[in-house]
């Protein structure tokens, strides 16, 4: 049991919506973030040479990232924290970090294969964690060494991470009581979080009762002929909600994300009273 920790460096393997600002939120509070992401598929020969084309993909998103609003970034100056690379190249430098965050597709094939390639270079006793919205977390630690399973767990982080409080760690089966404690700690003195230990149930907590209100809602539109402008105003602060109400939300954190959350819970949950409700409505089942 490793006692004494310090995150002075994290990588963060995905750099799309939350892991470019999750890697933002890092470099705000003083930690070193080695942000990975793959190259661009079908490079030509000469192409791969050139770094500034194979970290293509992990720059613009952070460069998209860092124009948004609310910023995500607490001073320009804290940017230099945040060091680029991708999966090809750059993978070994996780070999030097303290705690390696996932943040890849919601996928449990490309998680693993993500895994399998992270435990080639990573140091044992490293923690390691998965930002998923609703995938199992024991699902992902098949084939995985005894300390990789020990010092794995999931750690959901909600969009956007430097402005909302909630953090919620599921650990598996496998995961040592140490590093739940260690990251329920941290996450709350150093990341200003409100922590949440949550079982490994499908969608966790925060998901599994907002995406059923949002799919809930959902129904509602299609039974009672709404308009996107009329649900979202009816739905945000009107009724006490952030003005991002229904649909802005939805495209906050991703209808692929949203999809995948209420997929989840409708194959994972065949004797929840509610499962009907997680059925994707016709007008959604048209953007999968």
């Amino acid at each position: 049991m490793k006692q004494n920790r310090h995150i002075n460096k994290v990588a963060i393997i995905g750099s799309g919506i939350m892991g470019s600002r999750i890697a933002c939120h890092f470099a705000n509070i003083g930690v070193e973030v080695l942000l990975l992401d793959i190259i661009p598929s079908n490079l030509k020969e000469d192409e791969k040479k050139d770094n500034k084309i194979c970290n293509s993909i992990v720059n613009n998103a952070l460069k998209s990232t860092l124009k948004s609003k609310p910023s995500p970034i607490y001073s320009k100056n804290f940017i230099s924290r945040i060091n680029t690379g991708n999966l090809s190249d750059d993978l070994y430098k996780i070999a030097d970090v303290d705690w390696i965050i996932e943040v890849v597709i919601e996928r449990l094939d490309i998680k693993k294969q993500v895994f399998e390639e992270i435990e080639k270079f990573r140091k044992e006793g490293t923690l390691i964690s998965s930002n998923t919205s609703g995938i199992p977390i024991e699902s992902m630690i098949d084939g995985r060494s005894n300390d990789f399973q020990k010092h794995f767990c999931g750690t959901h982080f909600f969009n956007p991470p430097r402005y909302l409080k909630l953090l919620e760690i599921i650990p598996t089966s496998k995961t040592d009581l140490e590093v739940t404690d260690f990251l329920m700690q941290y996450g709350n003195k150093f990341l200003g979080k409100d922590m949440v230990l949550c079982k490994d149930t499908p969608a966790f907590i925060a998901n599994r009762i907002g995406v059923a209100n949002i799919m809930s809602l959902f129904h509602l539109v299609k039974e009672l002929d709404l308009t996107v402008e009329e649900v979202d105003s009816l739905s945000g602060p009107i009724i006490g909600r952030p003005k991002s109400a229904t649909f802005r939300t939805c495209d906050l954190v991703g209808l692929d994300t949203l999809i995948h959350v209420a997929n989840g819970v409708h194959e994972n949950c065949p004797d929840d009273e509610m499962r009907s409700n997680f059925e994707l409505p016709d007008f959604i089942k048209k953007n999968e």
